[in-house]
């Protein structure tokens, strides 16, 4: 289990060195081709590089209807504005959600017993080489990296929702 320090330094620690070209799908799954590169604390010159699949699923339109029919009676004119305003509103309160499959019997790791650099260098020029839109190389920490791939993750989300959104509105769902 990680603590909070550990949890805190492996966010602030992360780095995408390259993201994939492609977003997550709207109306798909996607499965991103990770390559996390890190640091061994114990060893000098010495680079872990894992790599694996993570696997986004369609993101879910989850619609507010059940905010079109809450009474706030009681509860003074503020309640009260707050309730109409929600009640005009409530077609665009919907959220999108996002899940997230990562499967770590696909995970395959291996200690290369060069400088970080070196190792970065080509793990970017290989990945670049094959052209794989759904590719991304992750700088994270060794012990914590689970965490580096859920801020990947995150990241991922934020840089496909304007998408998402955008396809749900053009075929009427939002």
């Amino acid at each position: 289990m990680y603590s909070q320090d550990d949890i805190q330094y492996a966010l602030e620690s992360t780095e995408i060195l390259l993201e994939p070209d492609r977003r997550i799908d709207t109306f798909g799954s996607t499965s991103f081709e990770f390559h996390l590169i890190s640091e061994l604390m114990d060893s000098v010159s010495e680079t872990r590089v894992r790599e694996g699949v993570l696997h986004a699923e369609r993101p879910t339109i989850i619609k507010p209807e059940s905010y079109a029919e809450l009474a706030f009676e009681g509860f003074g004119e503020q309640a009260e504005a707050f309730s109409r305003w929600l009640h005009e509103n409530a077609d665009d309160l919907s959220i999108l959600k996002y899940g997230f499959n990562f499967r770590k019997n696909k995970v395959r790791e291996e200690v290369i017993s060069e400088p970080f650099e070196c190792v970065k260098d080509k793990v970017l020029e290989r990945v670049q080489s094959t052209a794989n839109p759904l590719s991304a190389v992750i700088h994270g920490v060794d012990d914590a990296w689970e965490v580096c791939l859920l801020k990947f993750t995150v990241e991922m989300i934020g840089l496909s929702q304007g998408i998402n959104v955008f396809d749900f509105k053009r075929r009427g769902f939002l």
